[in-house]
Protein backbone atom coordinates (compact mmCIF):
# COMPACT_ATOMS: atom_id res chain seq x y z
CA UNK A 1 0.00 0.00 0.00
CA UNK A 2 1.56 3.35 -1.20
CA UNK A 3 2.42 5.95 1.70
CA UNK A 4 -0.14 8.50 0.35
CA UNK A 5 -2.80 5.73 0.97
CA UNK A 6 -2.35 5.66 4.66
CA UNK A 7 -2.99 9.44 5.13
CA UNK A 8 -5.79 10.88 7.52
CA UNK A 9 -8.57 12.55 6.25
CA UNK A 10 -7.48 15.91 7.56
CA UNK A 11 -4.21 15.04 6.09
CA UNK A 12 -6.29 15.34 2.53
CA UNK A 13 -8.15 17.85 3.33
CA UNK A 14 -4.77 20.17 3.76
CA UNK A 15 -3.92 18.72 1.08
CA UNK A 16 -6.52 19.78 -1.55
CA UNK A 17 -6.48 23.28 0.24
CA UNK A 18 -2.45 23.84 0.18
CA UNK A 19 -2.71 22.88 -4.04
CA UNK A 20 -6.08 25.27 -4.36
CA UNK A 21 -5.78 28.22 -2.65
CA UNK A 22 -2.67 29.80 -4.85
CA UNK A 23 -4.28 28.54 -8.04
CA UNK A 24 -7.71 30.67 -7.02
CA UNK A 25 -5.39 33.46 -5.58
CA UNK A 26 -3.43 33.79 -9.16
CA UNK A 27 -6.72 32.63 -11.34
CA UNK A 28 -8.82 36.27 -9.25
CA UNK A 29 -5.56 38.16 -11.05
CA UNK A 30 -6.41 37.33 -14.44
CA UNK A 31 -9.86 39.62 -14.70
CA UNK A 32 -8.22 42.36 -13.57
CA UNK A 33 -6.12 42.69 -16.11
CA UNK A 34 -9.18 43.61 -18.35
CA UNK A 35 -10.99 45.21 -15.95
CA UNK A 36 -7.45 47.54 -15.95
CA UNK A 37 -7.48 47.94 -19.36
CA UNK A 38 -10.96 49.01 -19.59
CA UNK A 39 -10.64 51.47 -16.26
CA UNK A 40 -7.58 53.28 -17.97
CA UNK A 41 -9.18 53.85 -21.07
CA UNK A 42 -12.01 55.42 -19.67
CA UNK A 43 -9.61 57.87 -18.54
CA UNK A 44 -9.61 59.21 -22.39
CA UNK A 45 -12.37 61.05 -23.79
CA UNK A 46 -13.07 59.40 -26.67
CA UNK A 47 -14.93 55.79 -26.08
CA UNK A 48 -13.46 54.03 -29.41
CA UNK A 49 -10.58 53.65 -26.88
CA UNK A 50 -11.98 51.51 -25.02
CA UNK A 51 -14.12 49.62 -27.71
CA UNK A 52 -10.49 49.32 -30.14
CA UNK A 53 -8.63 47.76 -26.69
CA UNK A 54 -12.19 45.35 -25.89
CA UNK A 55 -12.11 44.18 -29.89
CA UNK A 56 -8.25 43.78 -29.87
CA UNK A 57 -8.44 41.54 -26.55
CA UNK A 58 -11.00 39.53 -27.85
CA UNK A 59 -9.22 38.62 -31.15
CA UNK A 60 -6.40 37.36 -29.33
CA UNK A 61 -8.63 35.47 -26.70
CA UNK A 62 -10.14 33.99 -29.78
CA UNK A 63 -6.51 32.87 -31.10
CA UNK A 64 -4.80 32.00 -27.87
CA UNK A 65 -7.67 30.18 -26.54
CA UNK A 66 -6.97 27.85 -29.23
CA UNK A 67 -3.49 26.87 -28.22
CA UNK A 68 -4.80 25.84 -24.51
CA UNK A 69 -3.72 22.34 -25.71
CA UNK A 70 -0.29 23.80 -24.65
CA UNK A 71 -1.15 23.97 -20.82
CA UNK A 72 -3.45 21.07 -20.72
CA UNK A 73 -1.47 18.52 -22.15
CA UNK A 74 1.94 19.78 -20.66
CA UNK A 75 0.07 19.15 -16.92
CA UNK A 76 -1.29 16.21 -17.81
CA UNK A 77 2.03 14.35 -19.08
CA UNK A 78 4.65 16.36 -16.46
CA UNK A 79 2.17 14.80 -13.87
CA UNK A 80 2.34 11.21 -14.54
CA UNK A 81 5.65 11.53 -15.39
CA UNK A 82 6.27 12.95 -12.13
CA UNK A 83 4.35 10.38 -10.24
CA UNK A 84 6.11 6.89 -12.13
CA UNK A 85 9.57 9.01 -10.81
CA UNK A 86 10.82 9.55 -14.69
CA UNK A 87 12.57 12.79 -13.92
CA UNK A 88 14.51 12.69 -17.15
CA UNK A 89 11.06 12.74 -18.70
CA UNK A 90 9.59 15.45 -16.93
CA UNK A 91 12.50 17.69 -18.44
CA UNK A 92 11.67 16.43 -21.92
CA UNK A 93 7.93 16.89 -22.00
CA UNK A 94 8.60 20.66 -20.88
CA UNK A 95 11.47 20.95 -23.44
CA UNK A 96 9.18 19.13 -26.11
CA UNK A 97 6.50 21.59 -25.59
CA UNK A 98 8.49 24.57 -25.24
CA UNK A 99 9.68 24.09 -28.83
CA UNK A 100 6.34 23.67 -29.97
CA UNK A 101 5.23 26.59 -28.28
CA UNK A 102 8.15 29.05 -29.30
CA UNK A 103 7.37 27.52 -33.23
CA UNK A 104 3.76 28.03 -33.26
CA UNK A 105 4.19 31.86 -31.77
CA UNK A 106 7.35 32.32 -34.34
CA UNK A 107 4.40 31.07 -37.09
CA UNK A 108 1.68 33.55 -35.19
CA UNK A 109 4.17 36.28 -35.54
CA UNK A 110 5.29 35.50 -39.23
CA UNK A 111 1.24 34.72 -40.54
CA UNK A 112 0.48 38.32 -38.70
CA UNK A 113 -0.89 39.80 -41.66
CA UNK A 114 -3.26 37.20 -43.11
CA UNK A 115 -4.56 36.52 -39.73
CA UNK A 116 -5.39 39.89 -38.92
CA UNK A 117 -7.11 40.32 -42.12
CA UNK A 118 -9.22 37.48 -40.86
CA UNK A 119 -9.46 38.53 -37.52
CA UNK A 120 -10.76 42.00 -38.37
CA UNK A 121 -13.47 40.57 -40.88
CA UNK A 122 -14.86 38.98 -38.20
CA UNK A 123 -14.48 41.57 -35.59
CA UNK A 124 -16.39 44.30 -38.34
CA UNK A 125 -16.06 47.86 -36.27
CA UNK A 126 -16.23 51.44 -36.96
CA UNK A 127 -13.57 52.99 -39.10
CA UNK A 128 -12.07 54.48 -35.81
CA UNK A 129 -12.08 51.56 -33.85
CA UNK A 130 -11.21 49.44 -36.34
CA UNK A 131 -7.94 51.92 -36.76
CA UNK A 132 -7.42 52.32 -33.04
CA UNK A 133 -7.75 47.93 -33.02
CA UNK A 134 -5.18 47.60 -35.62
CA UNK A 135 -2.78 49.86 -33.73
CA UNK A 136 -2.84 47.65 -30.90
CA UNK A 137 -2.61 44.55 -32.84
CA UNK A 138 0.10 45.74 -34.76
CA UNK A 139 2.40 45.71 -31.20
CA UNK A 140 0.00 43.20 -29.62
CA UNK A 141 0.91 40.27 -32.03
CA UNK A 142 5.00 40.24 -31.19
CA UNK A 143 3.89 38.74 -27.39
CA UNK A 144 2.62 35.62 -28.89
CA UNK A 145 5.89 33.01 -28.51
CA UNK A 146 5.87 34.55 -25.17
CA UNK A 147 2.80 33.98 -24.28
CA UNK A 148 2.51 30.36 -26.00
CA UNK A 149 5.56 29.19 -23.71
CA UNK A 150 3.79 31.10 -20.60
CA UNK A 151 1.36 28.30 -20.97
CA UNK A 152 3.86 25.59 -21.31
CA UNK A 153 5.56 26.64 -17.79
CA UNK A 154 1.91 26.86 -16.23
CA UNK A 155 1.75 23.33 -17.23
CA UNK A 156 4.85 22.18 -16.35
CA UNK A 157 4.59 23.46 -12.63
CA UNK A 158 0.75 22.44 -12.29
CA UNK A 159 2.41 18.61 -13.07
CA UNK A 160 4.91 18.97 -10.69
CA UNK A 161 2.17 20.12 -8.00
CA UNK A 162 4.26 23.27 -7.64
CA UNK A 163 0.54 25.53 -7.42
CA UNK A 164 2.36 28.52 -5.40
CA UNK A 165 5.43 29.21 -8.22
CA UNK A 166 2.16 29.23 -10.70
CA UNK A 167 0.75 31.87 -8.20
CA UNK A 168 3.94 34.27 -8.45
CA UNK A 169 4.17 33.86 -12.28
CA UNK A 170 0.69 34.76 -12.52
CA UNK A 171 1.01 37.37 -10.47
CA UNK A 172 4.33 38.55 -11.74
CA UNK A 173 2.59 38.74 -15.11
CA UNK A 174 -0.83 40.35 -14.46
CA UNK A 175 0.38 43.00 -11.57
CA UNK A 176 3.11 44.16 -14.48
CA UNK A 177 0.83 44.44 -16.92
CA UNK A 178 -1.80 46.48 -14.53
CA UNK A 179 1.15 48.86 -13.97
CA UNK A 180 2.83 49.28 -17.57
CA UNK A 181 -1.20 50.56 -18.31
CA UNK A 182 -1.21 53.24 -16.27
CA UNK A 183 2.48 54.13 -17.19
CA UNK A 184 2.05 53.91 -20.74
CA UNK A 185 -1.18 55.56 -21.09
CA UNK A 186 -1.76 57.76 -18.65
CA UNK A 187 1.88 58.84 -18.12
CA UNK A 188 3.57 58.20 -21.66
CA UNK A 189 -0.02 59.31 -23.78
CA UNK A 190 0.73 56.35 -25.32
CA UNK A 191 -3.31 54.96 -25.18
CA UNK A 192 -3.86 51.82 -27.14
CA UNK A 193 -0.54 51.33 -28.04
CA UNK A 194 0.77 51.90 -24.33
CA UNK A 195 -2.12 48.40 -23.50
CA UNK A 196 -0.66 46.83 -25.88
CA UNK A 197 3.08 47.52 -26.08
CA UNK A 198 2.36 46.46 -21.72
CA UNK A 199 1.08 43.65 -22.28
CA UNK A 200 3.81 42.17 -24.35
CA UNK A 201 6.35 43.78 -22.03
CA UNK A 202 5.03 41.53 -19.47
CA UNK A 203 4.44 38.45 -21.78
CA UNK A 204 8.58 38.13 -22.27
CA UNK A 205 9.06 39.06 -18.81
CA UNK A 206 6.81 36.10 -17.43
CA UNK A 207 8.99 33.71 -19.86
CA UNK A 208 11.80 34.89 -18.44
CA UNK A 209 10.65 34.72 -14.80
CA UNK A 210 8.54 31.05 -15.33
CA UNK A 211 11.76 30.02 -17.39
CA UNK A 212 13.47 30.10 -14.12
CA UNK A 213 11.02 28.87 -12.02
CA UNK A 214 10.70 25.69 -13.96
CA UNK A 215 14.67 24.54 -13.98
CA UNK A 216 14.42 25.65 -10.25
CA UNK A 217 11.40 23.27 -9.85
CA UNK A 218 12.43 20.24 -12.59
CA UNK A 219 13.56 16.75 -10.50
CA UNK A 220 16.44 15.14 -11.34
CA UNK A 221 20.02 16.33 -11.77
CA UNK A 222 20.82 16.07 -15.46
CA UNK A 223 20.96 19.16 -17.05
CA UNK A 224 18.53 20.39 -19.73
CA UNK A 225 21.07 20.70 -22.64
CA UNK A 226 22.11 16.84 -21.82
CA UNK A 227 18.83 15.14 -22.48
CA UNK A 228 17.25 13.56 -26.00
CA UNK A 229 14.78 16.13 -27.00
CA UNK A 230 13.38 14.57 -30.04
CA UNK A 231 11.63 10.76 -29.51
CA UNK A 232 9.56 10.49 -32.23
CA UNK A 233 6.59 8.76 -30.15
CA UNK A 234 6.56 10.82 -27.40
CA UNK A 235 6.10 13.82 -30.21
CA UNK A 236 3.90 11.96 -31.54
CA UNK A 237 1.66 10.98 -28.19
CA UNK A 238 1.82 15.33 -27.71
CA UNK A 239 0.36 15.81 -30.73
CA UNK A 240 -2.07 13.48 -30.48
CA UNK A 241 -3.47 14.63 -27.08
CA UNK A 242 -2.97 18.46 -28.96
CA UNK A 243 -5.40 17.55 -31.66
CA UNK A 244 -8.11 16.43 -29.37
CA UNK A 245 -7.59 18.78 -26.97
CA UNK A 246 -8.01 21.21 -29.72
CA UNK A 247 -11.46 19.62 -31.02
CA UNK A 248 -12.97 19.47 -27.26
CA UNK A 249 -12.05 23.05 -27.06
CA UNK A 250 -13.65 23.97 -29.74
CA UNK A 251 -16.67 22.18 -28.86
CA UNK A 252 -16.18 23.87 -25.46
CA UNK A 253 -16.75 27.39 -26.92
CA UNK A 254 -19.96 26.50 -29.02
CA UNK A 255 -22.46 27.59 -26.42
CA UNK A 256 -20.47 30.88 -25.05
CA UNK A 257 -20.54 32.05 -28.57
CA UNK A 258 -23.64 30.98 -29.30
CA UNK A 259 -25.29 32.34 -26.63
CA UNK A 260 -23.34 36.33 -27.24
CA UNK A 261 -25.22 36.07 -30.81
CA UNK A 262 -28.29 34.94 -30.27
CA UNK A 263 -28.41 37.62 -27.53
CA UNK A 264 -27.79 40.39 -30.03
CA UNK A 265 -31.16 38.84 -32.01
CA UNK A 266 -33.10 39.85 -28.60
CA UNK A 267 -32.07 43.28 -28.22
CA UNK A 268 -29.63 46.05 -27.21
CA UNK A 269 -30.55 46.14 -23.13
CA UNK A 270 -30.78 42.02 -23.66
CA UNK A 271 -27.52 41.75 -24.78
CA UNK A 272 -25.62 44.45 -22.41
CA UNK A 273 -27.54 42.44 -19.60
CA UNK A 274 -25.63 39.05 -21.08
CA UNK A 275 -23.01 40.69 -20.79
CA UNK A 276 -23.33 41.61 -17.35
CA UNK A 277 -24.36 38.30 -16.37
CA UNK A 278 -21.36 36.46 -18.31
CA UNK A 279 -18.89 38.30 -15.92
CA UNK A 280 -20.34 36.73 -12.87
CA UNK A 281 -20.27 33.25 -14.41
CA UNK A 282 -16.79 34.00 -15.36
CA UNK A 283 -15.51 34.72 -11.90
CA UNK A 284 -17.08 31.71 -10.68
CA UNK A 285 -15.45 29.89 -13.11
CA UNK A 286 -12.32 31.09 -12.00
CA UNK A 287 -12.76 30.28 -8.64
CA UNK A 288 -13.48 26.73 -8.96
CA UNK A 289 -11.40 26.19 -11.03
CA UNK A 290 -8.76 26.28 -8.75
CA UNK A 291 -10.22 22.77 -7.54
CA UNK A 292 -10.15 21.47 -11.28
CA UNK A 293 -6.38 21.99 -11.58
CA UNK A 294 -5.67 20.42 -8.34
CA UNK A 295 -7.76 17.62 -8.97
CA UNK A 296 -5.79 18.01 -12.97
CA UNK A 297 -2.42 17.37 -11.05
CA UNK A 298 -3.22 14.71 -8.55
CA UNK A 299 -5.15 12.43 -10.57
CA UNK A 300 -2.31 12.72 -13.16
CA UNK A 301 0.24 11.95 -10.15
CA UNK A 302 -1.43 9.21 -8.62
CA UNK A 303 -1.95 7.66 -12.26
CA UNK A 304 1.61 7.72 -13.30
CA UNK A 305 2.13 5.71 -9.80
CA UNK A 306 -0.26 3.05 -10.85
CA UNK A 307 -2.28 4.56 -7.51
CA UNK A 308 -6.31 3.84 -8.75
CA UNK A 309 -7.23 3.98 -4.94
CA UNK A 310 -4.90 7.34 -4.61
CA UNK A 311 -6.29 8.92 -7.47
CA UNK A 312 -10.16 7.92 -6.65
CA UNK A 313 -9.62 9.80 -2.82
CA UNK A 314 -7.97 13.12 -4.29
CA UNK A 315 -11.01 12.92 -6.60
CA UNK A 316 -13.36 12.75 -3.69
CA UNK A 317 -11.59 15.25 -1.63
CA UNK A 318 -11.63 17.82 -4.48
CA UNK A 319 -15.35 17.36 -5.27
CA UNK A 320 -16.14 18.07 -1.33
CA UNK A 321 -14.48 21.18 -1.19
CA UNK A 322 -15.43 22.14 -5.41
CA UNK A 323 -19.32 21.82 -3.88
CA UNK A 324 -18.78 23.38 -0.79
CA UNK A 325 -17.08 26.73 -2.90
CA UNK A 326 -20.75 26.23 -5.22
CA UNK A 327 -23.07 26.23 -3.03
CA UNK A 328 -21.41 29.39 -0.87
CA UNK A 329 -20.90 30.82 -4.86
CA UNK A 330 -24.49 30.11 -5.79
CA UNK A 331 -26.00 31.59 -2.15
CA UNK A 332 -23.47 34.85 -2.87
CA UNK A 333 -25.23 35.39 -5.88
CA UNK A 334 -28.46 34.86 -4.98
CA UNK A 335 -28.96 36.91 -2.06
CA UNK A 336 -26.39 40.16 -3.58
CA UNK A 337 -26.12 39.04 -7.32
CA UNK A 338 -28.54 42.39 -7.96
CA UNK A 339 -25.96 44.22 -5.86
CA UNK A 340 -23.25 43.02 -8.03
CA UNK A 341 -25.32 43.60 -11.17
CA UNK A 342 -25.83 47.42 -9.84
CA UNK A 343 -22.00 48.19 -9.78
CA UNK A 344 -21.30 46.83 -13.47
CA UNK A 345 -24.30 48.57 -15.04
CA UNK A 346 -25.96 52.18 -14.15
CA UNK A 347 -28.49 51.82 -17.12
CA UNK A 348 -31.88 50.76 -14.85
CA UNK A 349 -33.06 48.56 -17.84
CA UNK A 350 -30.25 46.82 -18.13
CA UNK A 351 -30.25 46.34 -14.01
CA UNK A 352 -33.72 45.19 -14.50
CA UNK A 353 -32.80 42.71 -17.63
CA UNK A 354 -30.12 41.08 -15.44
CA UNK A 355 -31.91 40.46 -12.51
CA UNK A 356 -34.57 38.66 -14.52
CA UNK A 357 -31.88 36.02 -15.27
CA UNK A 358 -30.10 35.98 -12.12
CA UNK A 359 -31.42 32.58 -10.74
CA UNK A 360 -29.90 30.76 -13.62
CA UNK A 361 -26.61 32.00 -12.94
CA UNK A 362 -27.17 31.56 -9.03
CA UNK A 363 -27.57 27.95 -10.34
CA UNK A 364 -24.73 27.22 -12.53
CA UNK A 365 -21.93 27.04 -10.17
CA UNK A 366 -24.08 23.70 -8.66
CA UNK A 367 -24.12 22.08 -12.39
CA UNK A 368 -21.18 23.21 -13.44
CA UNK A 369 -18.69 21.97 -11.17
CA UNK A 370 -19.03 19.05 -12.18
CA UNK A 371 -18.20 18.82 -15.59
CA UNK A 372 -14.93 21.21 -14.41
CA UNK A 373 -13.65 18.28 -11.74
CA UNK A 374 -13.79 15.41 -14.44
CA UNK A 375 -12.48 17.44 -17.12
CA UNK A 376 -9.35 18.04 -14.75
CA UNK A 377 -9.37 14.24 -13.73
CA UNK A 378 -9.64 13.64 -17.59
CA UNK A 379 -6.45 16.41 -18.49
CA UNK A 380 -4.32 14.75 -15.84
CA UNK A 381 -4.76 11.22 -16.80
CA UNK A 382 -4.67 12.06 -20.41
CA UNK A 383 -7.41 10.29 -21.43
CA UNK A 384 -8.13 12.81 -24.00
CA UNK A 385 -10.19 10.82 -26.62
CA UNK A 386 -12.68 10.33 -24.16
CA UNK A 387 -13.13 13.84 -23.15
CA UNK A 388 -12.81 14.99 -26.94
CA UNK A 389 -16.60 12.13 -26.90
CA UNK A 390 -18.33 13.75 -24.82
CA UNK A 391 -17.98 17.38 -25.71
CA UNK A 392 -18.77 16.51 -29.31
CA UNK A 393 -22.49 14.56 -27.44
CA UNK A 394 -23.05 17.15 -25.28
CA UNK A 395 -22.78 19.59 -27.49
CA UNK A 396 -25.35 18.02 -29.96
CA UNK A 397 -27.58 17.51 -26.96
CA UNK A 398 -26.77 21.76 -25.92
CA UNK A 399 -27.28 22.21 -29.93
CA UNK A 400 -30.74 19.96 -30.36
CA UNK A 401 -32.46 21.74 -26.72
CA UNK A 402 -31.39 25.28 -27.86
CA UNK A 403 -33.36 24.52 -31.45
CA UNK A 404 -36.38 23.49 -29.63
CA UNK A 405 -36.70 26.17 -26.94
CA UNK A 406 -35.45 28.99 -28.13
CA UNK A 407 -38.53 30.22 -30.16
CA UNK A 408 -40.47 29.83 -27.37
CA UNK A 409 -38.40 30.56 -24.44
CA UNK A 410 -35.70 33.48 -25.79
CA UNK A 411 -32.87 34.21 -23.64
CA UNK A 412 -34.02 31.80 -21.01
CA UNK A 413 -33.12 29.30 -23.59
CA UNK A 414 -30.02 30.29 -23.90
CA UNK A 415 -29.02 29.67 -20.05
CA UNK A 416 -31.03 26.72 -20.10
CA UNK A 417 -28.64 25.51 -22.49
CA UNK A 418 -25.61 26.36 -21.11
CA UNK A 419 -26.95 24.55 -17.95
CA UNK A 420 -28.10 21.70 -19.71
CA UNK A 421 -24.61 21.59 -22.01
CA UNK A 422 -22.38 21.44 -18.34
CA UNK A 423 -24.57 18.28 -16.51
CA UNK A 424 -24.38 16.46 -20.00
CA UNK A 425 -20.57 16.50 -19.54
CA UNK A 426 -20.54 15.54 -16.55
CA UNK A 427 -22.76 12.51 -17.37
CA UNK A 428 -20.84 11.17 -20.22
CA UNK A 429 -17.74 12.19 -18.62
CA UNK A 430 -19.03 9.51 -15.56
CA UNK A 431 -19.59 6.45 -18.01
CA UNK A 432 -15.87 7.45 -19.52
CA UNK A 433 -14.48 7.37 -15.78
CA UNK A 434 -13.92 3.76 -15.04
CA UNK A 435 -11.69 3.31 -17.76
CA UNK A 436 -9.58 5.78 -15.93
CA UNK A 437 -9.72 3.61 -12.89
CA UNK A 438 -8.54 0.71 -14.79
CA UNK A 439 -5.79 2.09 -16.16
CA UNK A 440 -4.42 3.23 -12.82
CA UNK A 441 -4.34 -0.59 -11.57
CA UNK A 442 -2.70 -1.77 -14.79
Amino acid sequence: MSHEQTHSSAYWHGRIWTLTWPVILANVTIPLVGVADVAVMGQLTDPAYIAAVAMGAAMFSAVYWMFGFLRMGTTGLAAQAYGRRDHDEVSGVFLRASFIAAGLGGLIVACQWPLRELLFLLFQASPQVTELADNYYTIRVWGAPALLIHLVQLGTLFGLQRMKDTLWLSIGLNISNLVLDVVLVLGFGLDVRGVALGTVISEWGAAGFGLWLVIRALPGNKPLRSLVLWDAEKVTDLFNISGNLVLRTFFVQMPFFAGTVLATRLGDITLAAHGVLMQLFFVMTYSIDGFAHTAETLAGYAYGARDAKQLRTASIYASVWALFLALLTGLIYLLGGETFIALLTQSEAVRSAASAYLPWVALAPLLCIWAFLLDGIFIGTTFIKEMRNAMVLASLGWALLLALTFDSWGYHAVWLGMNFFMLLRAALLGIYYPRIEAGAQA
